[in-house]
């Protein structure tokens, strides 16, 4: 495949992708909103803090060094190697489950029946989910590999519609089920979205449409575990390209899910705080993850596929080296630009939308502060995605494997500053670690980016330097919202709340109309692609 056509058909699954983070972040906005009014804020914590983590910490485990390994290069390749491969994710996550659904049972402290029934069965409940969800994950990396991306976008939508009305539904007819409304809406979940595309491929192998695209799996009973005859059972060079990002993967699991473990083993925060902590988690993460994720997840395909993993600049096509030096460019002026919109115009507007989404409950204490800092971690968030998505990408097992003694460090390190931020600042202090540890990821990934690129004439960093001009906007932008939030926000009335948005409105078309006159590549780039 050209590598136009692949950059093309990644800029649909980016945006398909995004789409489909909008739904899901909205729809968890509502449900959370909703939830709150109904359901205790202990409930809550241990649904989307203890459980939550349980279940996407043995997922990660179980699959993201094969999803990574068996995602590079190109489609070509030993599809029932690659296959058997992925179905070690369905015994990994097995043992994970078990493990950890055993650490949770008699090593976390249990919550208060009284307040939260039913602790056990959503721990077994949540498990289970897990292993079903492993289940089609060689239908997932398949679809993905070869950029099926309407498979994707309704098979996720569905789960998560699916999902959401029954919470809603139970919420509301059985409110003392207590944790088994969640239990059963997450086994719904798993459930719908592993059958949608068990059905796709029964439709879609051997008819017109797969031959047309030469598709290299010609039945159903090929996506199941296959001895060759005369050859190795897996791909062994896949299979230790799998060992380093295993290695790497439950490091990262720990930095991107450090606080919760921190809250979930230390208790440094009770079940009700774990609960209003995740809330504004959610708000601060609203319009950041849907953009970011689906970024990185999409056009870490791009890189893989255009350039070759563990080759130098000089060895690849030079072409291809082009293309991907643009891109990356662009994307960081992408995201950049994103973050500090957010960052700027989230400073001033965190007390206001955290009183009109829960009222005093959130908009008093730290809820505000919690927020503000987490709009300036967003901007931490959309650097490192982007700059980690080609690191990884590119790197060959022996930097991969280097790469995991930083991680190791950097782990460690986290986990300690997080528990003594946490004392001394409460929940800001989980924000606070965040930005620190994702400040050294980015330096690593820049500085491997710096590197990759210092024999030609790219310079894709340049993307992180937006116009002096449109800098200015912003701090100006910042001063205005940030007066305004002291005059007119948040006890005076609404009269008041309406000229503070009607301010924030007025600098925020002034930043999109002056992005427009100085960044004109990076416009261009988003209209065409």
């Amino acid at each position: 495949m050209a590598a136009q056509d692949v950059l093309s058909q990644t800029t649909r699954l980016a945006s398909s992708s995004a789409l489909l983070q909008v739904l899901f972040r909205v729809v968890t906005f509502g449900l959370n909103a909703f939830t709150l009014r109904y359901l205790s804020r202990d409930l809550i914590g241990v649904v989307n803090v203890r459980l939550t983590l349980l279940y996407s910490t043995v997922v990660f485990l179980a699959r993201e060094a094969f999803r990574k390994a068996c995602l590079s290069g190109s489609t070509k390749r030993n599809w029932t190697k690659t296959i058997n491969l992925l179905w070690l994710t369905v015994p990994l996550g097995v043992f994970w489950s078990v493990f950890l659904g055993l650490v949770w049972l008699h090593l976390l402290q249990v919550p208060d029946p009284s307040v939260v029934p039913h602790y056990q069965a959503g721990v077994v409940a949540f498990g289970l989910s897990a292993i079903i969800e492993l289940l089609g994950e060689p239908l997932r990396v398949l679809a993905q590999a070869h950029l099926l991306v309407r498979l994707k976008v309704i098979a996720e939508s569905l789960s998560i519609a699916s999902k959401c009305v029954l919470t809603v539904i139970l919420v509301v007819l059985y409110p003392q089920w207590g944790l088994y409304v969640f239990t059963l809406a997450q086994l719904l979940y798993v459930g719908v979205l592993v059958m949608c595309y068990v059905i796709y491929f029964v439709m879609f192998l051997g008819s017109p449409e797969a031959t047309k695209k030469s598709f290299p799996i010609a039945r159903m009973k090929a996506l199941l575990p296959n001895l060759v005859e005369d050859e190795t059972f897996v791909n062994w060079k896949e299979a230790r390209l799998t060992w380093s990002f295993f290695k790497q993967s439950f490091l990262k699991q720990i930095l991107t899910e450090g606080e919760r473990y921190v809250m979930t083993f230390l208790n440094v925060l009770n079940f009700g705080d774990q609960g209003v902590y995740d809330i504004v988690n959610n708000l601060g993460s609203l319009v950041a993850r849907f953009i970011f994720l689906p970024i990185e997840d999409s056009f870490y395909v791009f890189f893989a596929k255009v350039l070759e993993r563990g080759k130098s600049v000089k060895d690849q096509k030079q072409d291809d080296v082009a293309m991907a030096a643009n891109v990356l460019e662009l994307l960081l002026k992408l995201v950049l630009l994103i973050g500090l919109t957010i960052t700027v115009f989230g400073y001033a507007y965190s007390q206001l939308a955290l009183d009109i989404y829960g009222g005093s409950i959130l908009s008093s204490g730290t809820g505000p502060d919690l927020l503000r800092c987490y709009s300036l971690y967003v901007l931490f968030l959309a650097i490192n995605g982007i700059t980690e998505c080609f690191t990884f990408a590119l790197m060959c097992k022996e930097e991969v494997d280097r790469y995991n003694f930083v991680m190791l460090a950097l782990s460690f390190t986290f986990l300690c500053i997080s528990y003594f931020l946490t004392h001394w600042y409460g929940s800001v202090g989980f924000i606070l670690a965040n930005c620190f540890s994702m400040g050294i990821r980015i330096a690593h990934s820049m500085h491997y980016i710096y590197d990759y690129f210092k024999e030609s004439t790219y310079r894709p960093l340049t993307g992180l330097l937006p116009s002096p001009f449109l800098v200015l906007i912003y701090i100006i932008s910042g001063v205005i919202t940030g007066f305004s939030e002291v005059v007119f926000c948040c006890d005076k009335g609404w009269m008041a709340r309406l000229v503070h948005i009607s301010v924030g409105a007025l600098c925020f078309a002034a930043t999109i109309v002056t992005m427009f006159c100085t960044e004109t590549k990076l416009i261009h780039f988003v209209r065409s692609q």
